[in-house]
């Protein structure tokens, strides 16, 4: 037999044989593909606990004591304020020697403070006008209650920046200080040596402050850092921009939220 013949006897055999059909390879490699792309959803039930959960921490964040602890610590501006669960009496802490600066006493029936011979040795006390060209930013001055007028005494300071306070005293009486507002700069070391214990969170003009007590740092004329305060009140403390404010006062929550909201440029 020629190799032509052979040809095509094998020609003849394979047209009278039968082949399987060719399996749907595409087909299956598709339905495996959907499958383990198909979409996870969370169940029923894991759904109501993760529910369940956030409704419980929701409910604890509107309750003070239990916020304060579950938030380590409150940012105001620059100053980092850390709760505490009880409200300690606040005593003034001097660097300086006790005959260097006499220790001041509380007027009967008052929230201001006798402070005038305190007055006379804080560091830097200089006039309105030229506080305002020394400091990089605009000193603001209260417009209520209108007949507050301007301050009586004015503090420049350098605390790694600009500090600036503005003090009132009682007309009547000039040796009681009725208020006292600070103009703290970004990085001050001022804002690391203040420990005020918080008495409630508010609002100033819809930015987030705090009512709270605490002494806070002043230089003195002979050198020394006073840890004192100047009224025995409270202190709202709020910030706008690179400027934190501390307003030491007698009055009411209410009250002071209106001074601190009616800050204004110096005339």
């Amino acid at each position: 037999m020629t190799d032509m013949e052979f040809e095509k006897q094998i020609r003849i055999l394979a047209n009278g044989m039968e082949y399987p059909r060719t399996p749907n390879i595409a087909g299956d490699v598709t339905r495996r593909l959907r499958s383990s792309i198909r979409p996870r959803f969370i169940s029923r039930k894991l759904a109501w606990s993760l529910t369940i959960i956030l409704v419980l921490f929701s409910s604890l964040m509107l309750i003070p004591p239990a916020r304060a602890a579950i938030l380590e610590f409150i940012q105001i501006g620059i100053v980092r304020i850390f709760p505490q669960p009880a409200t300690p009496t606040i005593e003034a802490v001097t660097t300086a020697t006790p005959q260097s600066i006499p220790t001041p006493a509380s007027a009967p029936g008052s929230d201001s403070q006798l402070l005038f011979p305190f007055l006379d040795n804080i560091a830097g006390e200089t006039k309105l006008a030229n506080a305002q060209l020394a400091a990089p930013y605009p000193i603001l001055l209260p417009t209520y209650p209108p007949e507050l007028g301007q301050p009586n005494h004015v503090y420049i300071q350098d605390a790694n920046g600009v500090m600036t306070i503005l003090v009132w005293v009682d007309p009547q009486q000039p040796e009681l200080v009725t208020m006292s507002l600070h103009f703290i700069p970004t990085n001050s070391w001022a804002i690391n040596k203040m420990g005020p214990v918080v008495i409630r969170e508010t609002q100033v003009s819809g930015q987030r402050a705090i009512w709270a007590v605490g002494p806070y740092p002043m230089a003195m004329r002979d050198g020394n850092i006073e840890i004192t305060r100047l009224i025995d009140g409270h202190v709202l403390i709020w910030a706008d921009g690179n400027i934190t404010y501390r307003l030491e006062t007698g009055l009411s929550l209410e009250e002071a939220v209106k001074v601190a909201e009616s800050l204004r440029p110096i005339p």
